[in-house]
């Protein structure tokens, strides 16, 4: 009964400083393009029964409505998979044109039962199936799941919730990915004996995904296309109110919260009681506003700031805790949202991400920008702390 009592009083003691323990999202390690948990800016549209593509070294084809249904799935699940964003679905789209042209392939020479199954032709490389070319032999899995578009997509994303983690290594288990270039990226997931071809499907890639989005996010909420004419915003105000917040984690690399390995984290987290109003950093026009996957809530804005473009980024939210609507134009100042901890998170926060250039470009340090360009309420970077799980 003692311990229990003194177990108990410690509880009382610590809890309020617990409450205090926030984390953050969108991109991991898994992106600097896009470097979220989740793929902002990407929402699959209706899916073409043609498309003309170009690769790096000029040659030109046309993609039937099943390579593209293809393609759309990678799109999809790469959408929905924390830690992918927008380049991590351009290496996928980048190494299955490489090994398949995108096409689900059956290997009938080496698994005849492989030729059972739905595919778009029957290919020979050793002992490779589907999209990616992957090898029951290497542990990728069964012959069924292989013959299944949806799950190659997985897989090759990885992750810890990969179907195959944590070997052989999705994108997601490539430490450092985000910072290769793409084609590096695409080879250390395949491993093959010609690490040069995926360089040149990246025109085709963004070609493919551009086709097949229409902006904004996956799962939920609303997403409309960035608009073309922001005016210059005509202020700049630090998101959370003076003296509610604490600086739990910072932008870069950290140990995760989750797994305790080496991981990229792409924003800023700060850390503040439930329901705390969140403000837009400046003037704009919100881009993406909803549930992601249906987990994690999510605003991105488009602004005008000394004439550059810049996205800002808000994770976290309740789903009842976002108050605007894609398509809205807001005010610097505004209240978009309130603190919440939906998705993976360790605590009531929000992570913040800046992206120049746009919601489709790498995201950047937040605490410097945010001191370079005068706005007040910064406290001082911590040394890291608790955070998204990537």
């Amino acid at each position: 009964m003692k311990k229990a009592l003194v177990a108990l009083a410690a509880w009382v003691m610590l809890a309020p400083t617990l409450a205090l323990v926030g984390v953050g999202v969108l991109v991991n390690p898994a992106v600097t393009n896009q470097a979220m948990c989740i793929a902002s800016g990407v929402v699959l549209g209706p899916v073409p029964a043609e498309l003309e593509v170009s690769t790096a070294d000029g040659a030109t084809f046309t993609l039937n409505r099943q390579q593209l249904t293809h393609a759309a799935t990678i799109i999809e699940t790469g959408a929905r998979t924390p830690g992918v964003g927008r380049d991590g679905i351009l290496i996928a789209l980048m190494a299955a044109l490489t090994e398949s042209t995108l096409r689900q392939l059956a290997n009938t020479g080496a698994y005849p039962e492989s030729g059972e199954y739905p595919n778009d032709g029957n290919g020979s490389d050793h002992d490779s199936l589907g999209l990616f070319q992957m090898r029951p032999a290497s542990g990728w899995g069964t012959v069924a799941e292989l013959m299944d578009t949806g799950y190659q997509a997985r897989a090759f994303y990885g992750g810890p919730d990969g179907p195959n983690y944590p070997s052989p290594r999705g994108l997601l288990d490539i430490p450092g990915w985000q910072q290769m270039d793409k084609g590096e990226a695409a080879q250390a997931v395949e491993v093959s004996a010609y690490p040069d071809r995926y360089r040149n499907y990246e025109p085709t890639a963004r070609t493919i995904l551009q086709a097949l989005t229409t902006g904004g996010s996956s799962g939920g909420g609303s997403g409309v296309p960035g608009d073309a004419d922001i005016p210059e915003t005509t202020a700049l105000v630090f998101p959370l109110p003076n003296g509610t917040y604490t600086h739990t984690s910072d932008f870069g690399w950290r140990s995760d919260p989750f797994t305790g390995e080496r991981s990229f984290h792409a924003g800023t987290d700060w850390a503040a009681a439930d329901g705390t109003p969140i403000f837009a950093l400046a003037d704009g026009v919100v881009t993406y506003a909803g549930m992601v996957g249906g987990t994690s809530g999510q605003i991105t804005i488009e602004h005008t700031i000394d004439g550059e473009r810049i996205a800002s980024v808000y994770i976290h939210m309740w789903a009842h805790g976002i108050h605007v609507q894609a398509g809205d134009r807001v005010i610097a100042g505004q209240h978009i949202g309130d603190v919440g901890s939906s998705g993976r998170s360790t605590g009531p926060h929000l992570h913040f991400q800046l992206h120049p250039g746009g919601a489709g470009a790498s995201p950047v340090d937040a605490i410097p920008w945010l001191a370079d360009h005068g706005v007040e309420g910064l406290d001082a970077p911590t040394s890291g702390g608790p955070g998204c799980a990537f």
